[in-house]
């Protein structure tokens, strides 16, 4: 499993409604299913995705997330897990009001702008940075709301969020003291778990 999708696992109690945006192949849900009795559902875009889901025995519905989870009930889920999809969202704000609508906490993972690697870049070449991790140039990127940590922290205090959890990692998912005392500057990747 992927190393975040092992870090989001533990925030997740045994037996809870999970629903997994932007689930892509079923990974985490097929892994909560068979490991913690989770009864999970996912939504997803990618057609090649849902068939994997599918074949997986996982229940998935087709979903464009800008479009929106006025499909799905107030209070239907225990958490809303969204990972590496925030910054691909037109409208993140709105699915981040969405997603604590359907579900009692959301767990969501992006990737910091703010790292020290993504200043140095442009401070240097004068140019949006392009690593393994966001390999992407500035006009084919899937990402289109660039966001740092305190971004993410201002949108969640104007929103009367409370961060429950909140990890600054490296690309190998790894945290330590420095990313802890650091994150907006050392950590590339963030990790948070978000109520009312």
């Amino acid at each position: 499993m992927r190393a975040d999708l092992d870090i989001i696992q533990d925030w997740i109690p045994q037996g809870s409604r999970v629903l997994d945006l932007g689930c892509g192949s079923g990974e985490l849900l097929d892994y909560l299913t068979q490991h913690k009795g989770v009864q999970g559902y996912g939504l997803e875009i990618d057609p090649d995705n849902i068939a994997t889901c599918v074949s997986k025995g996982l229940n998935v519905i087709e979903q464009n997330l800008d479009l929106g989870l006025t499909n799905l009930a107030t209070g239907s889920f225990d958490v809303v897990v969204m990972t590496q999809s925030l910054q691909a969202l037109k409208y993140p704000d709105k699915v981040l009001a969405e997603m604590l609508r359907v579900g009692k906490t959301c767990i969501i993972t992006f990737p910091n702008f703010g790292h020290w690697r993504c200043r140095w870049y442009l401070a240097s070449k004068g140019r949006m940075p392009v690593s393994d991790f966001l390999p992407y140039t500035w006009y084919n990127t899937p990402n289109i709301h660039f966001c740092t940590f305190r971004d993410f922290e201002a949108l969640c205090h104007k929103s009367q969020l409370t961060i429950l959890d909140r990890l600054a990692v490296d690309r190998l998912h790894r945290d330590s003291m420095l990313t802890s005392l650091w994150p907006n500057l050392l950590g590339e990747i963030g990790i948070y778990r978000v109520t009312r």
